[in-house]
């Protein structure tokens, strides 16, 4: 593992994979068969658990867990203390590891402080879910999903500004000034 940071507290287990120019911060724990992409920041008492896959640029505050089934794509932001989950119906008596199933959070994502995202759902590709909200259902590209359960209440520009269409359905992000439409419910950035 070469170019990489890791905290002399944090445990990386043998097999590990890990990208150039990765941080790994204080108590963190990552597992055998984590894949850990290029340019990541682990903030401190992070775990990665088997077959959890983070793609390059992924920001993890500290205090998440990462569990199996979930892949988080490129510069995903996971706020402090989000909660992932891997099991629909858990119990300490009933060991249900054969039915983990698939979270998958799309680039540029952000997922804010307390979150919880329940297993199943995917989010979409610059998606930002609120503080403490909790996911129950997939949430389109650009949503702005707030409140327990999650509800939509807009649309965030990629610079993560949120976006105020006009009657044509046409929308600018306010720090880059890029383009949007906003067509059957559905947000897309206008490529030139």
């Amino acid at each position: 593992m070469h170019d990489i940071y890791s905290h002399p507290t944090a445990i990386i287990d043998k097999g590990v994979q890990i990208g150039s120019g990765t941080k790994i911060w204080h108590f963190c724990h990552l597992m055998p068969q984590a894949i850990i992409g290029q340019n990541c920041t682990l903030g401190q008492n992070v775990f990665v658990a088997n077959n959890a896959i983070l793609g390059n640029g992924v920001k993890v505050q500290n205090n998440v867990s990462i569990y199996e089934g979930v892949i988080c794509e490129d510069e995903v932001f996971l706020g402090p203390s989000m909660v992932f989950t891997n099991v629909i119906n858990p119990r300490a008596q009933v060991n249900r590891k054969n039915q983990y199933q698939k979270t998958l959070v799309k680039k540029g994502a952000t997922i804010g402080a307390n979150a919880t995202i329940i297993c199943g759902n995917t989010i979409g590709q610059y998606a930002f879910i609120g503080a403490g909200t909790v996911i129950t259902k997939d949430v389109p590209d650009y949503a702005l999903v707030l409140g327990n359960p999650g509800k939509q209440i807009g649309w965030m520009s990629e610079k993560g500004c949120r976006l105020s269409f006009n009657s044509e359905g046409v929308a600018y992000c306010q720090v880059s000034r890029a383009k949007y439409m906003l067509q059957n419910n559905r947000v897309s950035k206008f490529r030139k």
